[in-house]
Protein backbone atom coordinates (compact mmCIF):
# COMPACT_ATOMS: atom_id res chain seq x y z
CA UNK A 1 0.00 0.00 0.00
CA UNK A 2 3.04 1.98 0.88
CA UNK A 3 4.55 1.54 -2.36
CA UNK A 4 1.87 2.20 -4.39
CA UNK A 5 0.57 5.75 -2.55
CA UNK A 6 4.78 6.67 -3.21
CA UNK A 7 4.20 6.04 -6.97
CA UNK A 8 1.45 7.86 -6.82
CA UNK A 9 2.88 10.48 -4.99
CA UNK A 10 6.23 10.55 -7.56
CA UNK A 11 4.24 10.89 -10.38
CA UNK A 12 1.89 13.79 -9.01
CA UNK A 13 5.58 15.71 -7.94
CA UNK A 14 6.74 14.42 -11.96
CA UNK A 15 3.79 16.52 -13.39
CA UNK A 16 3.85 19.58 -10.89
CA UNK A 17 7.54 19.70 -12.03
CA UNK A 18 6.59 19.46 -15.84
CA UNK A 19 3.42 22.02 -15.43
CA UNK A 20 6.17 24.15 -13.61
CA UNK A 21 8.97 24.15 -16.29
CA UNK A 22 5.84 24.59 -19.03
CA UNK A 23 4.62 27.65 -16.84
CA UNK A 24 8.51 28.88 -16.63
CA UNK A 25 9.22 28.95 -20.43
CA UNK A 26 5.98 30.43 -21.24
CA UNK A 27 6.75 33.10 -19.20
CA UNK A 28 9.98 33.51 -20.50
CA UNK A 29 8.75 33.60 -24.07
CA UNK A 30 6.48 36.08 -23.02
CA UNK A 31 8.41 38.22 -21.70
CA UNK A 32 10.73 38.49 -24.41
CA UNK A 33 8.20 39.42 -26.96
CA UNK A 34 7.43 41.50 -24.89
CA UNK A 35 11.32 43.06 -24.67
CA UNK A 36 11.23 42.56 -28.21
CA UNK A 37 8.15 44.47 -28.59
CA UNK A 38 9.02 47.66 -26.54
CA UNK A 39 12.16 47.90 -28.71
CA UNK A 40 10.69 48.46 -31.64
CA UNK A 41 8.24 50.83 -30.84
CA UNK A 42 10.55 54.05 -30.88
CA UNK A 43 12.51 53.11 -34.09
CA UNK A 44 9.12 52.01 -35.89
CA UNK A 45 7.45 55.55 -34.89
CA UNK A 46 10.41 57.76 -36.52
CA UNK A 47 10.71 55.24 -39.76
CA UNK A 48 6.45 56.40 -40.09
CA UNK A 49 6.89 59.67 -39.09
CA UNK A 50 10.50 59.80 -41.59
CA UNK A 51 8.12 57.89 -43.90
CA UNK A 52 5.31 60.54 -43.70
CA UNK A 53 6.91 63.68 -43.53
CA UNK A 54 8.87 62.72 -47.01
CA UNK A 55 5.70 62.09 -49.30
CA UNK A 56 7.58 63.07 -51.98
CA UNK A 57 9.99 61.17 -51.53
CA UNK A 58 12.87 63.21 -49.75
CA UNK A 59 13.40 65.59 -46.88
CA UNK A 60 15.34 69.07 -46.78
CA UNK A 61 15.35 70.24 -50.11
CA UNK A 62 16.29 66.28 -51.40
CA UNK A 63 19.09 65.56 -48.88
CA UNK A 64 17.40 63.06 -46.60
CA UNK A 65 15.69 60.38 -48.92
CA UNK A 66 12.45 58.40 -47.44
CA UNK A 67 12.84 55.13 -45.22
CA UNK A 68 11.36 52.85 -48.50
CA UNK A 69 13.95 54.42 -51.01
CA UNK A 70 16.52 53.62 -48.18
CA UNK A 71 14.90 50.17 -48.23
CA UNK A 72 15.75 49.95 -52.11
CA UNK A 73 18.83 51.07 -51.88
CA UNK A 74 19.81 48.14 -49.27
CA UNK A 75 18.12 45.47 -50.97
CA UNK A 76 20.11 46.34 -54.55
CA UNK A 77 23.40 46.63 -51.84
CA UNK A 78 22.37 43.44 -50.48
CA UNK A 79 20.66 41.06 -53.12
CA UNK A 80 21.59 42.61 -56.37
CA UNK A 81 24.22 41.23 -59.15
CA UNK A 82 27.77 41.95 -58.85
CA UNK A 83 30.14 42.93 -61.48
CA UNK A 84 30.61 45.94 -63.47
CA UNK A 85 27.26 48.17 -64.09
CA UNK A 86 25.70 51.52 -63.16
CA UNK A 87 25.41 50.95 -59.54
CA UNK A 88 28.71 50.04 -58.12
CA UNK A 89 27.49 49.27 -55.00
CA UNK A 90 25.73 46.50 -55.86
CA UNK A 91 25.56 42.64 -54.46
CA UNK A 92 28.94 44.23 -52.13
CA UNK A 93 26.55 44.55 -48.84
CA UNK A 94 27.93 40.99 -47.40
CA UNK A 95 31.64 41.25 -48.48
CA UNK A 96 31.96 44.57 -47.09
CA UNK A 97 30.02 43.58 -43.91
CA UNK A 98 32.30 40.76 -43.29
CA UNK A 99 35.64 42.60 -44.07
CA UNK A 100 34.63 45.12 -41.04
CA UNK A 101 33.21 42.39 -39.08
CA UNK A 102 36.79 40.57 -39.43
CA UNK A 103 38.32 43.64 -38.44
CA UNK A 104 36.59 44.50 -35.69
CA UNK A 105 36.89 40.74 -34.20
CA UNK A 106 40.76 41.15 -34.69
CA UNK A 107 41.22 44.74 -33.12
CA UNK A 108 38.77 43.66 -30.09
CA UNK A 109 40.47 40.45 -29.66
CA UNK A 110 43.86 41.97 -29.50
CA UNK A 111 42.37 44.83 -26.58
CA UNK A 112 41.34 42.13 -24.45
CA UNK A 113 44.26 39.87 -24.47
CA UNK A 114 46.25 42.84 -23.69
CA UNK A 115 43.23 45.27 -21.70
CA UNK A 116 42.16 42.29 -18.68
CA UNK A 117 45.67 41.78 -17.90
CA UNK A 118 47.04 45.44 -17.12
CA UNK A 119 43.67 46.56 -15.54
CA UNK A 120 43.60 43.57 -13.10
CA UNK A 121 47.26 44.63 -12.67
CA UNK A 122 46.68 48.38 -12.13
CA UNK A 123 43.27 47.35 -9.89
CA UNK A 124 45.57 44.56 -7.88
CA UNK A 125 48.73 46.42 -7.30
CA UNK A 126 49.75 49.50 -6.31
CA UNK A 127 53.47 49.06 -8.01
CA UNK A 128 51.60 48.45 -10.93
CA UNK A 129 49.16 50.77 -10.59
CA UNK A 130 51.69 53.82 -9.91
CA UNK A 131 53.62 52.24 -13.40
CA UNK A 132 50.98 51.83 -15.71
CA UNK A 133 47.75 53.93 -15.03
CA UNK A 134 49.65 57.55 -15.35
CA UNK A 135 50.25 56.58 -19.06
CA UNK A 136 47.45 55.18 -19.32
CA UNK A 137 45.20 58.42 -18.42
CA UNK A 138 47.83 60.74 -20.51
CA UNK A 139 46.97 58.34 -23.64
CA UNK A 140 43.06 57.64 -23.50
CA UNK A 141 42.23 61.44 -23.80
CA UNK A 142 43.55 61.46 -27.39
CA UNK A 143 40.76 60.45 -29.88
CA UNK A 144 40.57 57.71 -32.23
CA UNK A 145 40.64 60.46 -35.49
CA UNK A 146 43.59 61.93 -33.48
CA UNK A 147 45.53 58.68 -34.21
CA UNK A 148 45.07 58.15 -37.63
CA UNK A 149 48.01 59.75 -39.42
CA UNK A 150 50.40 58.20 -36.67
CA UNK A 151 48.71 54.75 -38.29
CA UNK A 152 48.90 55.49 -41.76
CA UNK A 153 52.47 56.61 -41.47
CA UNK A 154 53.59 53.48 -39.35
CA UNK A 155 51.27 50.74 -40.93
CA UNK A 156 50.35 52.18 -44.48
CA UNK A 157 46.97 51.50 -46.30
CA UNK A 158 46.49 48.01 -44.67
CA UNK A 159 44.59 46.24 -42.50
CA UNK A 160 46.97 46.30 -39.95
CA UNK A 161 46.20 50.29 -39.42
CA UNK A 162 42.85 49.50 -38.93
CA UNK A 163 43.31 46.71 -36.51
CA UNK A 164 45.43 49.18 -34.37
CA UNK A 165 42.85 51.98 -34.15
CA UNK A 166 40.00 49.91 -33.12
CA UNK A 167 42.75 47.71 -30.21
CA UNK A 168 43.26 51.15 -29.18
CA UNK A 169 39.48 52.41 -28.74
CA UNK A 170 38.48 49.04 -27.43
CA UNK A 171 41.85 49.14 -25.07
CA UNK A 172 40.87 51.83 -22.61
CA UNK A 173 37.25 51.44 -21.43
CA UNK A 174 38.20 47.66 -20.62
CA UNK A 175 41.43 48.46 -18.60
CA UNK A 176 39.65 51.05 -16.84
CA UNK A 177 36.65 48.90 -15.68
CA UNK A 178 38.65 45.87 -15.29
CA UNK A 179 40.99 47.76 -12.47
CA UNK A 180 37.91 49.10 -11.06
CA UNK A 181 36.70 45.76 -10.44
CA UNK A 182 39.74 44.48 -9.28
CA UNK A 183 39.70 47.34 -6.69
CA UNK A 184 36.19 46.92 -5.22
CA UNK A 185 36.55 43.07 -4.69
CA UNK A 186 35.51 42.33 -1.10
CA UNK A 187 38.53 42.78 1.41
CA UNK A 188 37.16 40.10 3.64
CA UNK A 189 37.14 37.50 0.70
CA UNK A 190 40.56 38.21 0.09
CA UNK A 191 41.68 38.54 3.72
CA UNK A 192 39.69 34.86 4.24
CA UNK A 193 41.67 33.05 1.14
CA UNK A 194 45.05 34.15 2.67
CA UNK A 195 44.07 33.63 6.01
CA UNK A 196 43.07 29.49 4.43
CA UNK A 197 46.93 29.23 2.87
CA UNK A 198 45.92 30.25 -0.76
CA UNK A 199 48.67 32.33 -2.31
CA UNK A 200 48.79 35.51 -4.15
CA UNK A 201 48.13 34.13 -7.49
CA UNK A 202 45.71 31.57 -6.23
CA UNK A 203 43.50 34.90 -4.74
CA UNK A 204 44.31 36.43 -7.93
CA UNK A 205 43.03 33.86 -10.30
CA UNK A 206 40.10 32.30 -7.95
CA UNK A 207 39.03 35.37 -6.10
CA UNK A 208 40.24 38.65 -7.85
CA UNK A 209 39.07 37.94 -11.19
CA UNK A 210 35.36 36.13 -10.72
CA UNK A 211 34.61 38.81 -8.56
CA UNK A 212 36.24 41.47 -11.11
CA UNK A 213 34.06 39.63 -14.40
CA UNK A 214 31.02 42.06 -13.76
CA UNK A 215 32.98 45.28 -14.78
CA UNK A 216 35.37 43.34 -16.91
CA UNK A 217 31.97 42.57 -19.14
CA UNK A 218 31.04 46.63 -18.75
CA UNK A 219 34.37 47.44 -20.47
CA UNK A 220 33.77 44.75 -22.73
CA UNK A 221 30.22 45.89 -24.16
CA UNK A 222 31.61 49.86 -23.88
CA UNK A 223 35.02 48.33 -25.68
CA UNK A 224 33.07 46.44 -28.74
CA UNK A 225 30.71 49.76 -29.48
CA UNK A 226 33.80 52.01 -29.58
CA UNK A 227 35.29 49.50 -31.75
CA UNK A 228 32.24 49.56 -34.15
CA UNK A 229 33.04 53.45 -34.36
CA UNK A 230 36.83 53.05 -34.63
CA UNK A 231 36.59 50.80 -37.88
CA UNK A 232 34.08 53.12 -39.38
CA UNK A 233 37.03 55.89 -38.90
CA UNK A 234 39.42 53.50 -39.84
CA UNK A 235 37.75 52.51 -43.01
CA UNK A 236 36.89 55.62 -44.21
CA UNK A 237 41.00 56.68 -44.57
CA UNK A 238 43.01 53.86 -44.09
CA UNK A 239 41.90 50.92 -45.81
CA UNK A 240 39.38 50.44 -49.39
CA UNK A 241 37.38 48.32 -47.83
CA UNK A 242 34.44 48.03 -45.24
CA UNK A 243 31.48 49.65 -44.41
CA UNK A 244 33.44 52.75 -43.69
CA UNK A 245 34.42 53.24 -46.98
CA UNK A 246 31.26 52.01 -48.55
CA UNK A 247 29.74 55.00 -46.17
CA UNK A 248 32.80 57.70 -46.97
CA UNK A 249 32.39 56.68 -50.60
CA UNK A 250 28.68 57.12 -51.15
CA UNK A 251 28.44 60.67 -49.23
CA UNK A 252 31.09 61.51 -51.93
CA UNK A 253 29.66 60.39 -55.44
CA UNK A 254 25.70 61.79 -53.20
CA UNK A 255 24.44 58.65 -52.84
CA UNK A 256 22.39 59.50 -49.22
CA UNK A 257 20.01 56.45 -49.29
CA UNK A 258 23.26 54.31 -49.36
CA UNK A 259 24.81 56.25 -46.52
CA UNK A 260 21.57 55.95 -44.63
CA UNK A 261 21.52 52.34 -45.12
CA UNK A 262 25.42 51.70 -44.16
CA UNK A 263 24.32 53.64 -40.78
CA UNK A 264 21.67 51.34 -40.40
CA UNK A 265 23.75 48.28 -41.32
CA UNK A 266 26.50 49.41 -38.66
CA UNK A 267 24.05 50.10 -35.75
CA UNK A 268 22.38 46.62 -36.74
CA UNK A 269 25.47 45.22 -36.55
CA UNK A 270 26.52 46.88 -32.94
CA UNK A 271 23.40 45.59 -31.54
CA UNK A 272 23.77 42.23 -32.26
CA UNK A 273 27.11 42.01 -31.28
CA UNK A 274 26.21 43.57 -27.82
CA UNK A 275 23.64 41.33 -27.07
CA UNK A 276 25.87 38.10 -27.92
CA UNK A 277 28.79 39.89 -25.22
CA UNK A 278 25.40 39.67 -22.84
CA UNK A 279 24.54 36.06 -23.37
CA UNK A 280 27.85 34.93 -22.73
CA UNK A 281 28.03 37.15 -19.83
CA UNK A 282 24.53 35.90 -18.68
CA UNK A 283 26.20 32.31 -19.26
CA UNK A 284 29.41 32.72 -17.27
CA UNK A 285 28.18 34.80 -14.32
CA UNK A 286 25.43 31.98 -14.11
CA UNK A 287 26.40 31.74 -10.44
CA UNK A 288 25.41 35.03 -9.24
CA UNK A 289 22.07 34.42 -10.06
CA UNK A 290 21.50 31.17 -8.37
CA UNK A 291 23.15 33.05 -5.10
CA UNK A 292 20.34 35.22 -5.63
CA UNK A 293 17.90 32.18 -5.96
CA UNK A 294 19.83 30.73 -3.13
CA UNK A 295 19.26 34.11 -0.95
Amino acid sequence: MSSSSERVSSDTDGKRDTVSSWTGASLAARRGLRTAALAVVLPLAVIIIWQYAGRGGSLFGGVLPTPDRVWEAWRIWAFGPTGLGLNPYSGTWLANLLFSAERVGKGFLCAIVVGVPVGIAIGWNRISAGTLDPTIQLLRPIPITAWLPFSIAVFGIQDIGAIFLISLGAFFPIVLNTAQGARDVERNLIRASLMMGAGRWTVLRRVVLPASLPSIFTGLRIGLGIGWTAVIVAEMVAVKSGLGYVLWDAYYVGRMDVVIADMATIGLLGLLSDMIIMQIERWVLNWRRLQSYQS
